[in-house]
């Protein structure tokens, strides 16, 4: 059985990168009303721009996009 190690997911990356390497995010996103699927922002902003921009609490976004990550 292969053990595979995620990257942890960190403010600094871009949204447009983690939602690529990880679509399951997507709904992270969206959940937290960062509707950033289809912006063209996302790809150059990253996810504490994106969250300050919006009004997200950022803690909690990246809580919940890492344990995302890590499910199978």
């Amino acid at each position: 059985m292969e053990n595979k190690t995620v990257q942890a997911i960190t403010p600094e990356m871009t949204i447009g990168d983690v939602i690529g390497r990880y679509p399951n995010t997507v709904p992270v996103f969206m959940g937290h009303g960062l509707a950033c699927v289809g912006c063209a922002v996302a790809r150059f902003e990253n996810i504490r721009q994106g969250a300050m921009a919006h009004g997200i609490n950022i803690d909690a976004l990246m809580q919940d996009l890492n344990q995302a990550v890590q499910q199978p």
